[in-house]
Order: structure tokens, then C-alpha cells, then sequence
């Protein structure tokens, strides 16, 4: 098993989810979040005072999925959420040692 995070622009987050669901994507996780790279944040005008914007909203996208969906995964989010533009996000690929479906005891692939 492995866990893809995802880290996106808020917009994209419904094309995600419905890319996400035809490949098989059974649940997620999502999590407004804060954050910056290499965009480095910007400036904003707000009543007539010009202040800087270093943390950039996002949303956190986390996906426990079996080892061979992986590459579906990864596929469709970076196809649904890439515009080409600075700031369209990341995806981490991490194991995921166990996983247990608290409400039947399932463990592994079957508690996803």
C-alpha cells in the first residue's frame, strides 16, 4: 500500500476528485492548507495598502491506495490539475506499513 498526497490549487479540486473516482478511488482525505515554493507568495492591494501574501491557499489531497494504483493515481491528478503555471502543486509517494478499517477489523488492501 502507499499513501499519494497531493498538493493542489483549491480550484482544481473537484475535476480532481472526479478523475480520481474513474480510476477506481474508492476515498480521500482533503485539507485546506497554507503553504508556499517556488511561487514565494505575492502582493495584494487592500484598501489601498499593498501588503505581501507569503502563504498561498491549497488543498491537501490524501489518497491511501493499493501499490498497483499508484500510477492511475498519480496520472490523474497531474493531468486534471496541471495548468502549466507556477504554483500548481506536488505529489509525495510514501509506503503505508498497515492499514485497519476500525468499524470490521479489515486489515490491508480490504480497509481501503
Amino acid at each position: 500500500m502507499k499513501m499519494v498526497t497531493a498538493i493542489i490549487k483549491p480550484f482544481k479540486l473537484d475535476d480532481v476528485r472526479e478523475a480520481l473516482s474513474e480510476v477506481g478511488v474508492k476515498g480521500l482525505t482533503a485539507t485546506e492548507v497554507k503553504g508556499f515554493g517556488r511561487q514565494k507568495g505575492h502582493t495584494e492591494l487592500y484598501r489601498g495598502a499593498e501588503y505581501v501574501v507569503d502563504f498561498l491557499p491549497k488543498i491537501k489531497l490524501e489518497i491511501a491506495v493499493a501499490d498497483d494504483q499508484v500510477d492511475a493515481v498519480i496520472e490523474a491528478v497531474t493531468g486534471t490539475a496541471q495548468s502549466g503555471k507556477i504554483g500548481d502543486g506536488k505529489i509525495f509517494v510514501v509506503p503505508v506499513e498497515q492499514a485497519v478499517r476500525i468499524r470490521t477489523g479489515e486489515s490491508g488492501n480490504e480497509a481501503l
